[in-house]
């Protein structure tokens, strides 16, 4: 794999990016990840999803950020500030996908890095996330110096509609 660049996604740069947003989203549920959708969803349900991001993405609620190699996108994370008005010091790590032909590889540490530096820049002090228990992400948090604050069990349904646990974390940067 050629070297990763990480870089963020404006509204229109996003928008562009769909087709490519929706492989990603449809590759890491093929592969198992519970990340609010089911097995089977298609690249035209994924890309909804995405298109669905795309107004708080231009309203500067959220921060949309890819890893590419290759000239393609392999992996995406998402930045959301927290809208009430208790809270302009958090924001919360969403969509943290990595295409399966390039994990193990480091791509999910840089894009996780990144999501905490644009964080950190727009002055947020407390992320949080939350993922699935005993998956390739709980692992990274950990490693990474998330700590975890809990875990409901049945939290969601996994792809292939098994009920799983959720592990929550939180970080101070």
């Amino acid at each position: 794999m050629a070297t990763t660049t990480i870089r963020e996604l404006d509204a229109p740069a996003a928008r562009a990016a769909v087709p490519e947003l929706a492989v990603i989203l449809v590759d890491a549920v093929a592969h198992g990840a519970s990340v609010n959708f089911l097995a089977g969803l298609s690249e035209a349900e994924a890309a909804t999803f995405w298109q669905g991001q795309m107004e708080a993405i231009e309203a500067g609620g959220r921060v949309l950020l890819v890893a590419e190699a290759d000239g393609r996108i392999v992996g995406t994370v998402v930045v959301t500030f927290a809208p009430q008005p208790n809270g302009p010091h958090r924001a919360e790590i969403g969509k943290m996908l990595v295409h399966s032909s390039v994990r193990r590889r480091g791509v999910g540490r840089q894009l996780l890095a990144a999501a905490e530096e644009v964080a950190r820049r727009a002055g947020k002090t407390l992320l949080h996330l939350d993922t699935q228990t005993g998956s390739a992400g709980e692992a990274l948090y950990r490693a990474t110096g998330w700590i975890e604050f809990g875990v409901m069990p049945g939290h969601s349904l996994t792809p292939d509609g098994r009920l799983e646990a959720a592990t929550f974390f939180y970080k101070t940067i």
